[in-house]
């Protein structure tokens, strides 16, 4: 079993084929072999009775014939004759080139021998088991014997008294020579095993080709995998035209590892955003400090520009820290402790909150039908304020903001309106990735860090459900995101 494992996939897959093969064609051509030469035996057996019959009715029932034979009307009145009478020219002419005939009387004893050549072949010793059966009055006796190298077969007939009668007068013995059958059979052999050479050979070549092409895929695969192992991340199967098994199995693998590559892209990318947005506010800190310690604090005035500044640094580091433990979080769903929401009373009491958040701008609510969602509060919470967050910031003051909600078929739709700048169509497909910011015009002093909308879209797929945004440029923008029903 140790060596078999140790070989190849292909090879053991050939090996089998192969085996399997060759017992399927061993067991059809022995079938074959066996049933011919069983077919042969039964059909010299029918010929030999054939030629046997008609001659011994010639000469046990004489006036059935209705034909006057020469030596019958010489010898045999139209009686019945006894078997000794006729014993010795019944068994010459039960006798030929290529068949040997012995007539033995009730008691086994033999009266005539049918040899009358030297060409003609002497009869076997009879077999008495066989002969017992055929006293008792079964037809169809034979059996097959070997004598001087050679195979014979042995028909034994009963010689009845009359037609139809029971009584048995004696048995005539007809054996022939299986060589002519043997001779078939070996011919019929050399055939069966040249078919079964060329079978095998035909099946191996084509098992070998078919199963070589099938694990060029998975070849490939692992050549590809030692690649990906390597570092290569943009390697892939791309097997052509594969619609089988392992076709799929190369898609999915395709499709994994380009999960993978765009997972280590996007952890690059945040990687280097995050250090980028950190060394911003830490240059900033590390110049007002050595400004500082150049002998600043002597100028009450600048001292207090500087801590100002500083204090701003140190306020956005922590909403940026926060911000990424946030996303953190949200990548453990034992984090999100959701509840009955009834929006109604969410919205009414975070409409509050929204236009202190708004400042000068007018913020109004869409209400839609009453509606329970199985939602973390304080998280829904946080995607709101998000959302309206960057509404305020990207549009101007006096300009109005709608929040609102309503029923789609198994959701429901919750947005944030505005009526701003809007978000260039280049900008669009990126505006949830971590720190991207893109070319929008901000109004106001705060710069965002770009995570507002990360955080928002990881917390609504997080419920199970999807956001999009819809923009016009110089129009507005519409962030909506779909909740599922309980």
């Amino acid at each position: 079993m140790r060596s078999w494992m140790k070989l190849s996939l292909r090879a053991r897959l050939v090996s089998l084929y192969l085996g399997l093969l060759f017992l399927s064609i061993l067991v059809l051509s022995g079938y074959s072999y066996l049933d011919v030469r069983r077919l042969l035996i039964y059909n010299t057996a029918i010929r030999l009775r054939a030629q046997a019959k008609p001659v011994i009715e010639q000469w046990l029932f004489p006036g059935k014939s209705g034909a006057s034979h020469t030596r019958a009307a010489a010898h045999v009145p139209r009686r019945i004759p006894k078997l000794a009478s006729i014993a010795r020219p019944l068994a010459c002419d039960l006798t030929s080139r290529d068949t040997a005939a012995l007539i033995l009387d009730r008691n086994g004893k033999k009266l005539a021998n049918g040899k009358r050549l030297p060409e003609e072949p002497s009869p076997p010793l009879p077999d008495p088991a066989y002969y017992r059966k055929a006293l008792a009055g079964k037809n169809e006796v034979d059996y097959i014997m070997k004598e001087n190298e050679k195979l014979l077969l042995v028909l034994l007939i009963p010689l009845r008294a009359g037609a139809g009668k029971k009584e048995i007068m004696g048995v005539a013995q007809i054996s022939t020579s299986l060589v002519p059958v043997h001779r078939i059979m070996v011919r019929h052999g050399i055939v069966l095993v040249l078919i079964a050479v060329i079978t095998l050979l035909a099946g191996g070549i084509t098992a070998f080709l078919l199963i070589s092409t099938a694990l060029n895929g998975l070849r490939q695969m692992a050549h590809t995998c030692r690649m990906i192992s390597e570092g290569d991340l943009s390697q892939r199967v791309n097997l052509p035209h594969h619609r089988d098994e392992i076709g799929s199995l190369a898609d999915a693998f395709d499709h994994t590892v380009e999960r993978i590559e765009a997972t280590f892209e996007s952890q690059r990318r945040f990687v280097a955003n995050a250090a980028h947005e950190l060394r911003t506010p830490l240059t900033a800190l590390r110049g007002s400090m050595e400004v500082l310690l150049r002998g600043a604090q002597d100028d009450p005035a600048a001292v207090t520009r500087l801590t100002q500044g500083m204090y701003r640094e140190v306020l956005r580091l922590s909403r940026l820290c926060e911000q990424l433990l946030d996303l953190t979080r949200l990548d453990v769903s034992s984090n999100i402790n959701k509840q009955e929401v009834n929006l109604d009373e969410f919205f009414e009491g975070f409409l509050q909150q929204a236009t202190i958040l708004g400042r000068d701008h007018r913020v109004t609510l869409e209400k839609g039908p009453f509606v329970l969602v199985s939602a973390d509060r304080d998280m829904l919470e946080q995607v709101m304020f998000n959302l309206l967050h960057n509404a305020v910031r990207h549009s101007r003051s006096g300009e109005t903001i709608t929040l609102g909600w309503r029923l789609v078929p198994n959701h429901v739709k919750i947005w944030v309106e505005d009526h701003g700048e809007g978000i260039p169509p280049r900008d669009l497909p990126h505006i949830f990735e971590p720190f991207y910011r893109g070319v929008s015009r901000v109004y106001g002093n705060e710069r965002g860090t770009g995570l507002g909308l990360t955080l928002a879209k990881a917390v609504v797929e997080a419920h199970g459900g999807r956001i999009t945004v819809e923009s016009r440029p110089g129009k507005g923008t519409i962030v909506a995101f779909l909740l599922p029903l309980n």
